[in-house]
């Protein structure tokens, strides 16, 4: 197992579908991304969590494990999804706390994927939820908490046509942790299958991998003016994309801002009736 810069690992995507698996983790600080890697690669050091380091992912990491079959799984966390690899990617694993409270933001999140990578990115989606140990000595079980779920959260659930998982990353229970990561693996390879065996490819950075690949073979044997186009086109290809994600990224921050004023105001005007609820109360009770 070892970790390196996703960019340098570009060419694992494209080793047989049947050997690799790419997973990237996506979720706000604190839902357990970190810790969630580890356990579906089976090692607590692979990713430092919050407790053990800064608390904030600071690069676009990626870690691998090789299952006893040879198969190998890649985990990538990022804290931007403006520095996914963009191609090669198996699944994306939503990663949720079923301790924290699910926000309107949070579905913005996910909105945000499909509107960067289009809609084909939803097939690609899977839900994971931490804090699985929530429910052994509570009364409510995760059924009870999926049904009484929030308008937000159901949203998103079926986005990915409720495809989801629940992690325990406390247990010290070996075959309970086999057990959840395993079921994950089947989640993804269900996805795999359904998407005709292909993993999800931006199609627009595609074409710039390929350029640029057939410029390196082909380098030799190149004019110097053919060399001058093919870097000029490769260039070209660079410039869509970085205006295509500059584009996306400030549309995406507009609406945030407007959904968090809209929530604001909801929130001001529900203080301010209860406000004035409570004023006319204390003036009946007077009177």
């Amino acid at each position: 197992m070892g970790g390196s810069m996703v960019d340098d690992d570009w060419e694992l995507a494209n080793s047989p579908s049947n050997v690799v698996r790419t997973l990237v983790l996506f979720g706000r600080t604190g839902n357990g991304k970190s810790a969630t890697g580890n356990s579906i690669l089976g090692d607590k050091e692979a990713f430092k969590s919050k407790t053990s380091s800064s608390g904030v992912t600071e690069n676009c990491e990626l870690q691998r494990t090789v299952l006893s079959g040879g198969q190998i799984i890649n985990v990538i966390d990022t804290p931007d999804v403006l520095r996914w690899p963009w191609t090669g990617v198996h699944a994306v694993l939503v990663v949720l706390s079923v301790r924290t409270r699910f926000s309107e933001e949070e579905v913005a999140a996910v909105r945000s994927l499909q509107t960067i990578f289009g809609s084909r990115i939803l097939d690609y989606i899977i839900v994971v939820f931490t804090g699985g140990d929530e429910f052994e000595d509570n009364d409510e079980t995760f059924e009870d908490y999926l049904g009484s779920a929030a308008d937000p959260l159901k949203e998103v659930l079926v986005m990915c046509k409720n495809r989801l998982v629940l992690f325990d990353n406390k247990t010290k229970d070996e075959s309970k942790g086999v057990e959840q990561v395993q079921q994950l693996l089947s989640l993804v390879n269900m996805v795999i299958e359904q998407n005709g065996g292909n993993p999800f490819t931006d199609e627009l950075f595609a074409e710039y991998k390929k350029e640029e690949i057939i410029l390196r073979n082909s380098n030799e044997g190149l004019s110097i003016q053919e060399i001058s186009e093919f870097k000029e086109q490769l260039k070209r290809i660079m410039e869509t994309i970085e205006l295509k994600l500059k584009e996306t990224t400030t549309r995406l921050e507009q609406q945030l801002a407007e959904e968090k004023a809209a929530r604001l105001k909801a929130e001001e005007q529900a203080r301010s009736n209860q406000e004035k609820f409570d004023h006319d109360i204390h003036e009946l009770e007077r009177n």
